[in-house]
Formats: structure tokens, sequence, C-alpha cells
């Protein structure tokens, strides 16, 4: 079977069940597993399928949510370079809003070299590697804690992220769609997104280049509304221009040699 009827096959198979394991997929088409876990990621290339762990689901399924520990080992190096790059933007004396997400949580690792700083965080895992620092104060913002992501979600947190305002607001996010906007699978966690949003005086978007013209369940915001996007080089120019029309700024870190 040459390789691109094997990949039809193989999004065939996704489409119909929503998803599937290297497992399964292995055992339908007779090939190696090492064969599957290659064409999956050829294809989530072209934007045809979204790997998890262990496997795939169909972009059809808007309201999937990868599990964090999922999202943990993909795409490590882009999500190192972003934060990195993101690290460049934030000031002494600054109040940051750290949202949940394994894009976000790089971050930490270069907050050491700042005299004076305030974060505010959804994010457990977030806390869990805050290390303490004079002059470095961490507010966690409380509420429900959502299993698939860690985050700290529903009345009582955006009761109290209602009640601060931030300089700069570092967001996370699971779609980026020139007309949709920004989105995420869950509605709750979608509204703690948007106050954030709403109640920082700088939004700075972070994201690897796989969410690129993926719509999930739950609006966030439109892109108009985000003022940085901070993405790795593998955005297409197309997709830069446009948001670059829309007026935001749009800066690529490289990630590739």
């Amino acid at each position: 079977m040459y390789s691109e009827e094997r990949k039809l096959k193989i999004i065939d198979f996704i489409t119909n069940y929503s998803r599937a394991s290297v497992q399964d997929l292995s055992d339908y088409l007779k090939v190696s597993q090492s064969t599957i876990r290659r064409d999956l990621k050829e294809l989530q290339k072209t934007n045809q399928i979204q790997r998890t762990h262990g496997g795939a689901v169909s972009l059809q399924a808007v309201n999937f949510e990868p599990k964090i520990m999922d999202k943990e080992v993909e795409y490590v190096q882009e999500k190192k370079a972003i934060a990195k790059k993101a690290v460049e933007f934030i000031e002494n004396g600054d109040t940051i809003l750290l949202d949940a997400g394994t894009t976000t949580l790089p971050i930490l690792e270069d907050l050491q070299q700042f005299s004076q700083l305030t974060i505010v965080t959804n994010s457990i895992l977030i806390m869990r590697n805050f290390k303490p620092s004079a002059g470095i104060e961490i507010l966690f913002l409380g509420g429900s804690l959502r299993n698939e992501t860690l985050a700290s979600v529903g009345p009582f947190a955006e009761h109290n992220l209602e009640m601060i305002r931030v300089d700069k607001a570092f967001v996370a996010i699971n779609g980026v769609h020139l007309t949709e906007g920004l989105t995420t699978p869950n509605l709750i966690e979608a509204r703690i997104k948007k106050l954030m949003i709403q109640n920082a005086q700088q939004v700075i978007l972070l994201s690897d280049s796989s969410k690129m013209g993926k719509v999930s369940f739950a609006k966030v915001a439109d892109l108009q509304e985000i003022d940085k996007f901070i993405v790795d080089d593998r955005l297409h120019p197309s997709f830069k221009k446009s948001m670059e029309d829309l007026g935001v700024e749009v800066i690529s870190v490289q990630t590739r040699p």
C-alpha cells in the first residue's frame, strides 16, 4: 500500500470513529506502529488530524480537549522558544497574568531575573513550579479545579479575576482562526480566558502553529482583541499577514535550525 493511500485510510478511520490509537491503526492497516506514528505526524502538519498521546482524533470533534499530560509532550521546543520570547516583554514591576497551559508554564524558568514582579495565575502547575524569590509575589485565583487542564475556573475564580487589573496577560489557546477567532473546548474555561483578556492593558497570545486554523467549541475572543501573538516559525506567511492586517503584532520565533 502506498503512503498516500494509507494516509487516506487513516483519515477515514479517524473520521468514522472520532479517534483512534496507534495500536488500532496498526492492526487495521497491518503496518508497524512506527509507520503509523510517522503518518500521523505528517497528517498533523497538514492540519488533517490532531495528535494525542498514543493516537489521534478527528479535527471535526470541536469539543475534544486533550489531557494536560498529552499536551506537555507535544511541541516542547516550540513552547520553550515562545515562552523565552514572551519574557522579553515583561518589565520589572509589572503585574502579569499567566493563563493555565503548557505554553505559559515555561515562562517561569526566566522570571528570576526580575527584582519586583506580581504574578496572577489560575494554573496549579505554575503554582507548583514557582520558585519563591524576593520581590516576586504570586497570587492564585482559586476556584474549582478542572482535571483536564489543571486550571481553576468557575464563579469564585471569576469573582477574584474581576477585582483586579494587570499590565500584561499571557494567554494560551486551543484554536486560532481568522474569522472564528480564539476558541477553546470548554465553556467555563472560555469565560476565564475572556476575563483575562478584558482585564489586561496588553494581551499577549502564546501558541504553537499547530493551533492555526482550528476551531474549538467555545468562543473566547476575536483576534482584534489581541495585541501581540508569539508563535513558532512554522506559521504560514499568509496567516501572519492576515493577522497583521487585523492589527495584531505577530512575532515568530525560530525553532528550526
